[in-house]
This record gives structure tokens, sequence and C-alpha cells, in this order.
């Protein structure tokens, strides 16, 4: 399965990007819960998109990683006004559109990597990773 990267402008774009990163997620394996997982983070990025930036793209992609086995990554990215204070828009809480301010951080908590850069009157690009868990694979905890 190839990279795809869905344009979001409106809330139809939301949803056609679920769909997609479902298609994603089920392909590689991903269980139930990390499905919803997936959803979740795309729903909170795409009205990031959509409230902050007025458009922007979220790309996904199957990621293969000796150590982490294989992957998705779902990047966004906009051209919108930036975020000043990445930390603090990083906090519970935190919201510049009066909401629950739990977007940025739950995409965090859900997922297993997340990287954010974003420069002021240029943009931001948020990327996060889930890896899927084989069932057959140990954990050894101790000696």
């Amino acid at each position: 399965m190839q990279s795809v990267t869905c344009t979001i402008a409106r809330e139809v774009d939301v949803y056609v990007a679920m769909s997609r990163g479902r298609e994603f997620a089920r392909h590689i394996g991903l269980n139930d819960v990390d499905r919803t997982r997936i959803e979740i983070v795309i729903l909170e990025l795409a009205r990031n998109l959509i409230v902050h930036a007025g458009d922007g793209s979220l790309q996904f992609s199957i990621l293969n990683d000796a150590s982490h086995g294989v992957g998705l990554a779902i990047e966004a990215n906009d051209e919108g006004p930036g975020i000043a204070d990445i930390n603090l828009a990083m906090q519970d809480g935190y919201s510049t559109s009066h909401t629950l301010g739990a977007g940025l951080p739950g995409v965090r908590r859900l997922m297993d990597e997340f990287t954010i850069r974003s420069t002021p009157g240029v943009g931001t690009q948020v990327r996060a990773v889930k890896w899927a868990r084989t069932p057959h694979r140990k954990r050894t905890y101790g000696s």
C-alpha cells in the first residue's frame, strides 16, 4: 500500500480521511482498539487543520522498521498561523478555540510516537506513529 495524502478543507474531507486511515490500519493488522485510536487521532488532527489553519493535509504511510515491525504514520501539515508556544499548546486544558484542550495532548497519548514542529506565520507539522503489536511477540520483564 502506497502512502496517501488527503486534503482537509471541509468537514466531508475529515470522513474521507478517517476511511482511508481505517483502511491503512486494517491493512497493517492493527486491532480494534488501535484502529479506534487511529480514527480519533485523524478526527483531532483534521479538526485542528480546519479550525486553526483553515485547511491542510493528512498523509498516511506504512512504516517497516527492524526494531518496531510495521506501523502507520499519520502526518498533518498546514500553512496556517503556526503555534507560538508548543509547550503551552501541549498542556491538557489549553485551548485557543474554547474547547476542552484535549486534542494535541490526546493525540500524543494515543500514539506510540509524536512530534510537532511549528513556525508562527509559516505553519505546523505533526507526525504521529502507531506500531502494530504482533500477538506472538514475547515481552520479558526483569531477569
